[in-house]
């Protein structure tokens, strides 16, 4: 039996389980030529699925009703009818949260599991790696001596631009939400100093005195007040890099905010959001240089690995609690 998550309902504010609903479907697996026939190994859920559950105009098209959730997913082949492919071949793209589907394998990238993980190809040498690479270097365009502030930095995309800042010479500062999450950005990830905003209480003060040389890029995961208090600290020329919201992703009303125009005025700084596949003639350069850095030891992530199928629509929901430790991945 083949099990399948569809979207049962757009969610009104938070999502909750029974926004998801479980198939089950006995299919003729007969394959074609030119397909293949692939076995779940590992599903990434990110919070940017939260935007694609609800019929808003976005950058890609929003799920449909009734219709499969999907996201990155590592799979392994198990039949193949398509001579790219062989039986044994582990491949990672954009998939149905399926237990087994059969593809034709566009827009899928056969991965060594030799060379890493087959988890790492979902963060660090997957899409997260290519985000928190692409963002910073090309918009955020380090200079070493240069301080650089992460928020969500305990997160999948974050811990790992907070080590790239690391290696390219930047004075780092993570925001987190946690004591133990603040403790592991310094010992673990390298970075200079953290912060728990849910523990401060003036958040600017606290980057003023982390950053007393003001703030020259910020990586921005969450948005909301903890990104308010960034702009009262950016230096002349500060680059400011907007990768995700997930303060407000589940908002059912437009969040009041602080004009940022007498900020970005005054200092003559850069704000500009992104998605990776801007960047998309970066990425053989990007995985390279991720590789390079992962082998020589100069990279390391975190995952949060939830085990069992069955257990991903409440892995997806954990993000909004902070329950992740860098990438939340589900192992099937």
């Amino acid at each position: 039996m083949i099990q399948t998550i569809l979207l049962k309902n757009r969610p009104k504010g938070k999502p909750t389980l029974s926004d998801f609903q479980f198939v089950e479907e006995k299919k003729d697996l007969n394959l074609q030529e030119g397909e293949i026939l692939l076995e779940t190994t590992y599903i990434s859920v990110d919070p940017y699925l939260r935007g694609r559950m609800s019929d808003a105009k976005s950058y890609v098209p929003p799920f449909e009703v009734g219709k499969p959730i999907t996201s990155g997913i590592v799979a392994k082949v198990i039949d193949s009818q398509n001579d790219k492919f062989q039986q044994g071949d582990y491949v990672s793209g954009m998939m149905d949260w399926k237990t087994q589907q059969v593809s034709k394998g566009e827009g899928l990238l056969k991965i060594n599991k030799d060379l890493a993980p087959l988890s790492a190809y979902l963060g660090i040498l997957g899409m997260t790696g290519l985000t928190a690479y692409c963002g910073l270097t090309q918009i955020g365009k380090p200079k070493a001596g240069e301080t650089l502030v992460v928020s969500g930095a305990a997160g999948a995309v974050g811990s790992v631009v907070g080590q790239i800042g690391k290696i390219l010479g930047l004075y780092v500062v993570g925001i987190a939400g946690t004591d133990e999450k603040v403790v592991m950005l310094t010992s673990d990830f390298g970075f200079d100093h953290a912060i728990n905003y849910n523990t401060t209480e003036d958040m600017g003060t606290a980057l003023k005195t982390a950053c007393p040389d003001g703030i020259d890029i910020y990586f921005d995961n969450v948005g909301g007040p903890i990104s308010d208090a960034v702009l009262f600290n950016i230096n002349k020329f500060a680059r400011m890099i907007i990768c995700g919201a997930i303060s407000v992703y589940n908002n059912t009303e437009i969040p009041k905010s602080i004009s940022v125009h007498p900020f970005l005025v005054k200092n003559s700084a850069l704000m500009q959001g992104f998605i990776v596949s801007n960047y998309s003639e970066k990425f053989p350069e990007a995985m390279k240089q991720l590789s390079t850095w992962l082998m020589e030891g100069k990279l390391t992530y975190k995952e949060t690995v939830v085990e069992g199928f069955e257990n991903t629509p409440q892995a997806f929901l954990d993000l909004f609690e902070g329950k992740n430790k860098g990438k939340m991945i589900v192992k099937v």
